[in-house]
């Protein structure tokens, strides 16, 4: 048998899937529902679906606003994958598990909020947020640090329905495990010691909005039942409270941490996991995008000195696509404030920086030609040494051929042979 995966490909709850493997499942509104949304035109139990042999039989369950194939309402219904169906303002595709979601064509913009980037990973990225942020799932947005977990949260909610009430953060891991049960979830008044006066939590000051919980993977085992009744019910009680609150929050969760192995750790529940991960974001690192680094430093620039001509020199920017850049955009953010601080001067630790090809080992030229073999190693050495030396003089093209102690035009010849334009 096929193994089948019901996918959720527009509506509010966008990327969701139920696997469906033997039985009978249902889908509605309903918080018990295999695959519970949050589309308001669905009905409770909406759809029956009872695994058959390489296909699936879908069943309305009496739902109001009934269920379609096409523009065809049904009342049962045998689907092979793939095949679409229509319940609410949801969209559900049926496809075989080695199917993921289906993809999206990359993004025709350049920019997300305050993401910015040119390269197929982030306009396929921005296609997915662009529709993610239409909806009101909960997501799980990965990537490393420095690589804006946290813009990329912003501009969800920007972008999104709830854009005109609150967007509340809270780093998980800059605030200390005895407040964060009273930072998420709020307190009474004398629920512990120092609680002088009742306190909103996140949650509830988030009401209508948005909640941010940057390093949800350093939530504590004890907190993360409240979390998950948060996401499964949306209601939250306080400490010191004697009842649960309703909230009606979207919940955006970020971490650097590998979730998946913090469950297999067994510090972190494979219940919220699962609910968390069900639409996850990956924000991929600098290094892996190099080509967006001119449109990022002009954008880094421009907001630093609006409507000024800084852009950075050929010299400055062949260093900085040399540099592994570990702590991403963030790292660059500072990179080039200190740069435009300094003049135009970068220090990018050298250490840290990726070593660019060179033919110099005996491997890469011994069984060349003489010839050849020579011509690879000068021209090597002939780029690595402009490159180091404009970087010296800061562009300064008489100044680094007076330090090279040749011709200026010689030098300009040599920049424009190696691609190295005069700034």
């Amino acid at each position: 048998m096929v193994p089948l995966k019901l996918v959720v490909v527009s509506g509010p709850d966008f990327g969701r899937s139920l696997s469906l493997e033997r039985g009978t499942y249902r889908v509605g509104k309903a918080a018990d529902c295999d695959l519970a949304l949050a589309d308001g035109a669905v009905s409770s139990t909406h759809l029956l679906i009872e695994v058959l042999k390489g296909r699936a039989r879908f069943t309305d369950a009496g739902s109001r606003n009934g269920s379609f194939v096409g523009d065809v309402a049904f009342k049962t219904v045998e689907l092979r994958a793939p095949a679409h169906l229509r319940i609410g303002r949801t969209e559900l595709k049926l496809v075989t598990r080695a199917e993921t979601a289906p993809a999206l064509a990359p993004s025709l913009s350049d920019r997300f909020g305050g993401l910015r980037g040119k390269s197929l990973a982030m306009r396929s990225l921005f296609a997915t947020l662009e529709r993610a942020a239409r909806g009101d799932a909960d997501l799980l947005i990965l990537g490393e640090t420095g690589t804006g977990k946290d813009v990329c949260a912003r501009a969800i909610h920007e972008a999104s329905p709830r854009a005109r009430a609150p967007f509340v953060t809270v780093d998980l891991a800059a605030t200390t495990p005895e407040l964060i049960g009273s930072e998420l979830f709020g307190h009474q008044k004398g629920a512990f010691t120092g609680a002088e006066t009742a306190r909103r939590g996140a949650f509830e000051r988030a009401e209508g909005g948005t909640v941010l919980l940057e390093e949800v993977g350093e939530l504590s085992l004890e907190l993360q039942p409240w979390l998950l009744r948060v996401l499964e019910r949306r209601e939250v009680k306080p400490l010191g409270a004697d009842a649960h609150r309703p909230v009606d929050v979207r919940v955006l969760a970020a971490t650097h941490h590998p979730l998946r192995k913090r469950v297999e750790q067994g510090t972190f529940r494979a219940d919220l996991y699962h609910r968390l991960a069900a639409v996850t974001l990956t924000l991929p690192p600098l290094r892996e995008r190099m080509e967006d680094l001119p449109l990022l430093i002009d954008s880094l620039l421009a907001d630093l000195k609006p409507g000024a001509n800084t852009a950075l020199d050929p010299a400055t920017l062949a260093l900085l696509r040399d540099y592994r850049w570990p702590g991403n955009v963030r790292e660059l953010k500072n990179v080039v404030e200190r740069a435009v601080s300094l003049g135009g001067a970068v220090d990018v630790p050298l250490d840290d920086r990726e070593p660019p090809p060179r033919p110099r080992e005996a491997g890469d030229v011994n069984a060349l030609p003489f010839k050849r073999a020579k011509d690879r190693l000068v021209a090597a050495f002939e780029k690595d040494y402009l490159v180091q030396l404009l970087a010296r003089c800061g562009g300064n093209v008489s100044r680094a051929a007076k330090e090279a102690g040749i011709a200026r035009v010689y030098l300009q010849r040599l920049m424009k042979k190696h691609a190295l334009r005069e700034a």
